[in-house]
């Protein structure tokens, strides 16, 4: 039994590599230089707005936020004035009692530290009463208050609410930043990965650091120490560049035959016709990135992705491109109201064929 109790309890990486400091933000850096400015320069506002998606950094960035700031002319560098920051969660706490206890509160000075700091998350859910009690107090704070709203929805909030914050928009992540963060994490816990490994997850988490993490770790715990690339689609279930680098050949090569059998394989994987149509379409558009050296910052891929774009883009003319994304956009938009949506995409990839370089069809003679 003591063997059992000794284990070490898993802490989830969004959380172990949460960053304690402006500089181990994520993708942020235009915010956390102004904020670090704004200390600098004493210009804080008391009332801050944070918008922006999910898991980009909008609280991790309010709670060091409200670190930094009491840190100045304190000794002990390690504190973490847990005491002087207050967090409430609005989409459980939206009534206008909530917000009462809350300005009662307010009015009490910090025992240690300069500024109390009170991080509303999910702000858009308050009821508008609770927004309207807590107006005056936003337009009027006590010197040692601050207050950092946070929210992903800024359209919900009252314009009286926003003409009194100082409004900074979180955007998303990019692919990039989160390959490179992920490999970061990757060393700290000795794991091995190829570069496209981290990019699947990268895209997968779309724009939400949090997410990368999250994917990470579930990731780890199917693959083990080495995340490879064909090990990362399969737990994901993604349909990865490879499956359509090798479409797109067979209809280059106008094999008809080929393609509806590459297609039904991918239905056998449990892979969604629309998905795929649409990453299709995707595809060409970044084949078409690659045929310009001025437009290849467009292509989000890893090393090895890239150099097949790259070796594709020169087989495929840009008019076959054009064509072919006109088509799989055609098919996606018929895709939701279609009757028969195999034969529909079947239909595509025909037609995706049998287009040659003079624009001409090709008799559909292969079939």
């Amino acid at each position: 039994m003591s063997e059992y109790f000794s284990m070490e309890q898993f802490i989830v990486s969004a959380r172990k590599y949460r960053p304690q400091t402006f500089k181990d933000v994520v993708g942020q850096q235009a915010i956390t230089n102004t904020l670090l400015n704004a200390i600098e320069n004493n210009h804080l506002a008391q009332a801050l707005l944070f918008t922006g998606p999910r898991g980009v950094g909008k609280t991790t960035c309010a709670r060091i936020l409200a670190r930094k700031i009491n840190q100045e002319g304190y000794d002990d560098p390690y504190e973490d004035f847990a005491f002087n920051v207050f967090e409430l969660d609005a989409a459980s706490n939206n009534s206008v009692d909530d917000i009462r206890n809350l300005i009662d509160q307010v009015r009490i000075p910090p025992q240690t530290g300069k500024y109390k700091v009170y991080i509303i998350d999910e702000v858009h859910m308050l009821s508008t009463s609770a927004f309207n009690a807590f107006l005056k107090t936003l337009e009027e704070p006590p010197r040692h208050a601050i207050f950092i709203l946070a929210t992903t929805e800024k359209h919900k909030i009252l314009p009286t609410i926003l003409s009194r914050c100082q409004i900074f928009d979180f955007k998303r992540i990019t692919v990039k930043d989160a390959k490179e963060h992920l490999a970061e994490v990757a060393r700290s816990q000795n794991i091995t990965f190829e570069d496209d490994a981290l990019h699947i997850i990268a895209q997968k988490a779309d724009g939400a650091m949090r997410d990368a993490l999250s994917i990470f770790d579930r990731v780890v715990s199917y693959c083990g120490t080495n995340l490879t690339r064909q090990a990362v689609t399969e737990n994901l279930n993604v349909l990865d560049f490879e499956y359509y680098i090798r479409v797109t050949d067979l209809i280059l090569e106008n094999k008809i035959p080929e393609l509806l059998l590459a297609y039904n394989d991918i239905l056998a994987k449990g892979f969604d016709g629309h998905h795929f149509v649409a990453g299709l379409a995707s595809h060409f558009r970044d084949l078409l990135v690659c045929k310009n050296p001025a437009t290849l910052i467009l292509l989000e891929a890893g090393e090895h992705a890239q150099r097949l774009y790259g070796e594709q883009a020169q087989k495929a003319s840009q008019e076959f491109l054009l064509q072919g994304i006109e088509i799989a956009n055609d098919c996606d938009l018929k895709f939701k109201t279609s009757q028969n949506q195999r034969l529909l995409v079947e239909l595509c990839l025909m037609q995706l064929a049998s287009i040659t370089f003079d624009g001409e069809k090709k008799k559909l003679t292969n079939l």
